[in-house]
């Protein structure tokens, strides 16, 4: 329902008459909309977790940040709706951390902290993550939006994505790490 029709088409009604149940059938389960949408978010984000654990556990020639960036690119790209809940101001910044929603998110951090040489202080390396994640998430809402390649200097996506995971293992390197 998400992928074809966006969050906005996501209501309780929409929702009970596609499982066929009564119109008060989701109000047993989620206190409103939100909370319903909080759920979705959740699930999203565990298995995307799921995802990127088993991709970086069979991952070969390939370092972990390039396996995290060229997940995330295909799941911003193929499932435009999905990501944007996930990452939805309203749904996750509205959650408290202590939240499963937020933990969950959280995990997808943690991965990308984790592929970040330990040898590194722990500031320099939740900066490095951050910066990492801020930028891959950036380019993944402006392709999705339609702004970046062609209009913008004939680099595709993932070329874009490769430049990123380049740059930042080049940034680890001359920062200590490896």
């Amino acid at each position: 329902m998400t992928e074809r029709e966006g969050v906005e088409a996501v209501t309780f009604s929409a929702l009970a008459k596609r499982l066929g149940v009564s119109q008060a059938a989701p109000y047993r389960h989620f206190k409103d909309r939100e909370e319903l949408l909080a759920a979705v978010s959740t699930k999203a984000f565990r298995e995307t977790g799921d995802e990127l654990r088993q991709k970086l556990r069979r991952r070969t020639k390939k370092s972990a940040l390039a396996t995290i960036a060229h997940t995330y690119l295909e799941l911003g790209l193929t499932r435009k709706a999905l990501y944007r809940l996930m990452y939805a101001s309203h749904i996750l910044g509205r959650s408290p951390a202590t939240s499963e929603l937020y933990q969950a998110a959280d995990e997808g951090f943690d991965l990308i902290l984790a592929a970040i040489d330990p040898a590194l202080d722990e500031m320099a390396r939740r900066r490095f993550a951050l910066k990492f994640w801020t930028s891959l998430h950036g380019i993944v809402m402006l392709a999705e939006e339609g702004i970046l390649p062609p209009k913008i200097h004939k680099i595709s996506v993932r070329e874009l994505a490769d430049e990123l995971v380049r740059d930042t293992e080049i940034a680890i390197a001359a920062a200590g790490g490896r």
